[in-house]
């Protein structure tokens, strides 16, 4: 089955991970997770969060799962994730996408979500239903140190929003 929170995620991690090809994950960094302050937190081992109250997005998360978390440079990142669609994605849904290392924006950018489906095998339409994905992404092994901020704001054709998930004070040492 196909999975946009999963997609979503990805489209949150994979330029993350591509950023990776600018420092280096401190291995004795702790996992990453929400803060234990933030006001909604996505289940499960990893550092996102819904950008507000998840009542009434189109996509009910589960679970998201990193491993090994933290990520290491230089070894594979397994992204797990499980949820549910509550409705049909199309063609047309679009994914705002912000990745910001410190105070500089590296990427700001609106893209299609059908587009960018294809670089985790999935294609839209998308329906909706119970879903499950597990995907792989092999980390550089220099990623540039820093604080890290991430944001996928995710709206279908008729620009309702789908969810928008966000990680926050990411950090990564030498």
């Amino acid at each position: 089955m196909k999975f946009l929170s999963a997609a979503s995620l990805l489209v949150l991690t994979a330029p993350l991970a591509n950023a990776a090809a600018l420092s280096i994950f401190d291995p004795t960094q702790a996992s990453l997770k929400a803060n234990d302050n933030e006001k909604y937190p996505v289940k499960g081992e990893n550092p996102l969060q819904y950008c507000a109250k998840p009542d009434n997005y189109k996509l009910e998360i589960e679970s998201v799962d990193l491993a090994p978390n933290p990520p290491l440079p230089g070894q594979t990142l397994t992204i797990s994730a499980k949820g549910t669609l509550l409705e049909r994605i199309e063609k047309g849904a679009t994914v705002n996408l912000e990745v910001k290392w410190g105070l500089i924006t590296l990427i700001k950018q609106t893209v299609d979500l059908c587009d960018e489906l294809k670089n985790v095998d999935l294609e839209c339409p998308l329906e909706k239903g119970e879903m499950v994905l597990t995907k792989e992404v092999d980390l550089p092994k220099q990623i540039p140190p820093g604080k890290y901020s991430v944001l996928a704001d995710v709206y279908n054709k008729e620009q309702n929003q789908v969810t928008c998930l966000k990680a926050d004070d990411i950090v990564f040492h030498f």
